[in-house]
């Protein structure tokens, strides 16, 4: 998309008008002097002044062989070259085409734009095929549909005696395979809908409808968290569905956190005590009556409510300040007008499919990024942000990994490997040998590990067969040469330091402010149990999160920062989460704001202030039900959280 590529077309080239040209790389810089030379144009002067011939070349390639005059600044050498330009279009594809790095592609792709195919206007079927159809609806009109939508459809068909006789069987098939979708809390859900647009518990639960509609006995399922993203309301649909999978003569093994679905469950396994290292232990089993009893378990004692999340007596004004975002029409958004007050904590609720992801993922965070970070994050449709000048900061706290490759980890995310890394290089044994803080880092030559490169592990190429990795056998693991393992800070190497859990490196460097506040911020959100060098890939969404939480926090906010978090309690405990919300109450309380999706009643009720969409999922939501309080929006009648809100607020849990 040219506009993704040259969005400022009153720029010149020499300001960066091309963003996928660096004028200061030697290489293109040498490629636009020879077309300037050789054509007649400007670098310095406003690309929208080249003539159309010029931009045909520059996008399309040029007739003419030119001399090309390039200097390495590597090998400090000038090399010339006389060829044709093959044109700013044809190599972004050429390049996009052969890159071997994922990095690379999804750099060239943000200067991509989908656009529906020209031939079929995105319906994907050629004209004779969708000129078939049943009761005057087509099959790219009917796959437009929701599942509800569908079903209604189904049911209501008029037909002749003769397409009876050829509809039957597939009548029946298609409603029963809808009502399983229905049955999952799915009924949202359009059948066109792209499998990559699904969140994690949306594929899972249309794999289970699959299961539910096989009808088959004996079987062992093993589902993990499959209430995520859920509602309470749909929830109960889900449990529901399990139970008549269990009912049929089946067994299921569910890994949950969901206090309704622990409740409704016939055994639970509890693991603990604690995280880490300081897990792995049956700490009570039995039936949700009988882990209560356990006091041992802190899973037992939150069912029990002997230990409880409080909600909070006191609710944050705001500043008096709030961000509007007006005329919300993308996706199955009906045009609402919303309004966050700054300086609060303030959750968007709803059921599933009721439009939050939307709002706040696809409409006001790549509004506020590209307005204040002057990116280009594609928008959703809108009529305008308003409130944008009262933040200096937008952070997008996701569930995403901290690192794509096995050396990123929490000590370098967080800043802390760079202190300690310092740290070394000031003692004495270091200084005598003239190691600098480089020495000590494992992805540097000279003080890694040369054999496996800083890994610790060695990768073996299987060819048709998963890559093996193993333990290096020079370093053993520890990622470092020998003389670098000798600098002992506290009888510890830099490899031991790596290898320490959070709570164990507090109390060794203790005596070390700016390491300890780093590592206090780690163990505050819940991570104590983490070790400081362990593989980015190793950590679960939520301890990614976690991680990237403690950087923030780790930071000097301006205290005019807006934080988004898109359902944060996904994969905590109960001790988990009341950490959690410790740590986002104390971002709220220094003038921040916060705006998180989430459907888990203890984060809602400790809200400032609730924007519930609805009433439900798909078309028949997508509206503002109500906002306020959660005891004003527990008041509310046509408010499904308010529903549940009401019922957990009455019984003072």
């Amino acid at each position: 998309d040219l506009d993704l590529i040259i969005p400022d077309r009153s720029k010149s080239f020499d300001e960066h008008a091309i963003q996928t040209h660096n004028p200061k790389s030697a290489w293109h810089r040498a490629w636009f002097e020879a077309l300037s030379e050789f054509y007649g144009f400007s670098l310095d002067e406003p690309v929208e002044n080249w003539s159309d011939k010029v931009w045909d070349i520059i996008l399309n390639g040029s007739p003419d062989e030119i001399s090309v005059l390039y200097t390495s600044r590597e090998k400090n050498s000038t090399y010339e070259y006389t060829k044709e330009y093959p044109g700013l279009l044809n190599e972004l594809k050429r390049r996009y085409r052969e890159s071997p790095s994922q990095n690379m592609k999804e750099w060239f792709e943000s200067f991509m734009r989908h656009s529906p195919c020209q031939s079929c206007g995105g319906k994907r079927l050629k004209p004779e095929a969708l000129a078939v159809t049943v009761n005057g609806v087509s099959i790219d009109r009917l796959t437009g549909f929701s599942v509800k939508e569908t079903a209604a459809f189904v049911d209501s068909l008029v037909l002749t005696e003769n397409e009876q006789l050829i509809a039957a069987q597939i009548v029946k098939e298609i409603s029963s395979r809808l009502s399983f979708l229905v049955s999952v809390g799915l009924e949202y859900l359009t059948l066109d809908r792209k499998a990559g647009t699904l969140s994690g518990g949306e594929a899972q639960r249309i794999r289970l409808a699959t299961q539910i509609g096989s009808q088959l006995v004996g079987v062992l399922y093993i589902l993990d968290e499959p209430s995520i993203g859920l509602h309470q309301r749909d929830n109960d649909r889900l449990i529901s569905t399990l139970k008549q999978l269990r009912d049929i003569g089946n067994t299921l093994i569910v890994v949950e956190h969901d206090e309704q679905t622990l409740l409704e469950a016939d055994h639970i396994v509890d693991l603990g005590p604690g995280a880490g290292v300081h897990g792995g232990y049956v700490v009570a089993q039995g039936t949700p009556d009988e882990v209560k009893l356990s006091k041992e378990s802190l899973t037992g004692q939150y069912l029990a409510g002997t230990l409880r999340i409080e909600s909070r007596e006191e609710r944050r004004a705001g500043n008096g300040n709030r961000i509007s975002v007006l005329g919300a029409e993308e996706n199955n958004l009906k045009g609402i007008d919303v309004h966050v007050p700054l300086g609060t904590f303030t959750v968007i609720t709803g059921v599933s499919g009721s439009g939050k992801s939307t709002l706040m993922s696809t409409i006001l965070y790549p509004a506020v990024h590209n307005n204040i970070n002057r990116s280009r994050l594609e928008m959703g449709k809108h009529k305008a942000v308003e409130g944008i000048e009262h933040i200096d900061k937008i952070i997008n706290i996701d569930q995403s990994p901290i690192g794509r490759t096995p050396r990123s980890n929490p000590a370098t995310y967080i800043g802390l490997f760079t202190p300690i890394r310092e740290l070394f290089a000031s003692l004495p044994e270091s200084k005598a040998r003239g190691y600098k803080p480089g020495r000590f880092s494992f992805n540097v030559a000279g003080g890694r590990c040369d054999h496996c490169r800083g890994d610790g592990t060695i990768k073996i190429e299987m060819h048709f067969l998963p890559d093996v990795y193993i333990v290096c056998d020079h370093c053993k693991g520890k990622r470092y040469n020998r003389e670098t393992l000798e600098v002992r800070y506290k009888g510890k190497t830099i490899s031991d330091v790596l290898n320490m859990p959070v709570e164990e490196a507090l109390e060794f460097f203790s005596k070390n402010p700016v390491i300890k506040r780093k590592l206090q911020v780690l163990y505050d959100v819940g991570l104590g149990y983490i070790k400081l060098g362990q593989s980015a890939l190793t950590l679960s969404g939520g301890e990614a999160q976690r991680v990237k939480l403690a950087s923030e926090l780790s930071k000097k906010g301006t205290g005019k920062t807006l934080y988004i978090l898109d359902e944060p309690t996904t994969g905590l405990h109960f001790a988990d989460v009341k950490k959690l919300l410790e740590v986002l109450q104390k971002l709220a309380d220094k003038g921040n704001t916060l705006l998180l999706i989430e459907h888990n009643l203890d984060v809602i009720r400790q809200a400032d202030y609730i924007i519930d969409l609805g009433p439900e999922g798909g078309d028949r939501g997508g509206e503002l039900v109500c906002c306020g309080t959660p005891e004003e929006v527990a008041a509310h009648k046509g408010s499904w959280t308010g529903k549940y809100l009401a019922e957990m607020l009455e019984g003072g849990n």
